[in-house]
């Protein structure tokens, strides 16, 4: 962290992902440093390492420091999501560019062996994750440092979205992977003045946005409003100014994503338990039941 410190920008951003037993100790140690914790994320996934004796953990810590607590970059129009104003009251007097993302993100699944994204290496972050902390903390060209580099998630992520990276790993291994993985990931996103042409990046920008903005697919392919404000977003997640997506086209390719099975199930928002919840109690009271 030291080491990391001292080849930070005055206007940098420095992300940490940590288990429980290290956590606090990062805290403190960033405090000697004097980095200014901005937030302290916790990412809650899907598909939890069981346990046989304690509960199951399905979390990781995720710290972001800077190192000037008033002059930082941060792109909040980047990472921005569809309010609950616009896609459960439609009140025009919301923000049309959105919400801020949450503390605790939970739209992310830890990448088990059998996901397509998963390469031959343990302990991969999913690559959209990495887009959310990138896109938020840099622009294009700035420079993103990964010190302990792995299978290379950070470094791909980084090319994709037309950042320099550094990688650093000990592993020669590892470090094959990771160049094997840059090279596959080479032309994507597309560019060019012409028309942009569909590809597999963009189903994957596609589907990680779904998957922030909670919205399931039914209602979001049915209703006009929300296909408007999600088609906008996509729009300006992928840089397409000049010939954007129009909804239709954004329809078109979720519904192809869905009858593939690659869109995925969306993770329980507030508003569908308060239904469940509801469902369940009057259910209950009709058998003569209680609920607390």
């Amino acid at each position: 962290m030291s080491v990391c410190k001292k080849v930070l920008k005055p206007t940098g951003s420095f992300h940490i992902a940590i288990g429980d037993s290290f956590a606090a100790n990062v805290k403190i140690i960033a405090d000697e440093l004097g980095l200014f914790m901005r937030n302290w994320i916790i990412w809650h996934y899907t598909f939890g390492q069981q346990t046989k004796n304690k509960f199951a953990r399905a979390h990781t810590h995720i710290f972001y420091f800077v190192n000037n607590e008033k002059h930082f970059t941060f792109n909040d129009d980047a990472v921005r999501i569809i309010s609950d104003r616009q896609k459960i009251y439609k009140d025009k007097r919301a923000n049309p560019e959105g919400k801020m993302p949450d503390d605790v993100w939970d739209e992310y699944p830890r990448l088990c062996g059998t996901f397509d994204e998963r390469t031959n290496f343990p302990c991969q972050m999913p690559e959209s994750l990495l887009a959310r902390i990138i896109r938020a903390s840099s622009k294009e060209g700035d420079w993103v440092l990964d010190p302990f580099s792995g299978s290379g998630t950070t470094a791909v992520v980084a090319h994709k979205l037309k950042r320099k990276y550094t990688g650093i790993e000990i592993s020669k291994k590892y470090v094959q992977g990771t160049l094997e993985r840059l090279e596959q990931s080479e032309g994507y996103p597309v560019e060019g003045e012409g028309e942009r042409k569909w590809s597999e990046h963009l189903d994957a920008e596609l589907k990680w946005l779904y998957h922030e903005n909670k919205i399931p697919s039914d209602r979001l392919i049915s209703d006009p409003y929300l296909l408007g404000l999600f088609t906008n977003k996509f729009n300006k997640r992928i840089g397409e100014y000049q010939h954007p997506f129009q909804p239709q086209d954004i329809q078109k390719h979720l519904i192809q994503l869905r009858k593939g099975a690659k869109l995925g199930p969306l993770r329980a928002n507030i508003e569908s338990l308060k239904g469940s919840i509801a469902d369940s109690k009057g259910s209950l009271w009709k058998s003569g039941m209680k609920t607390t």
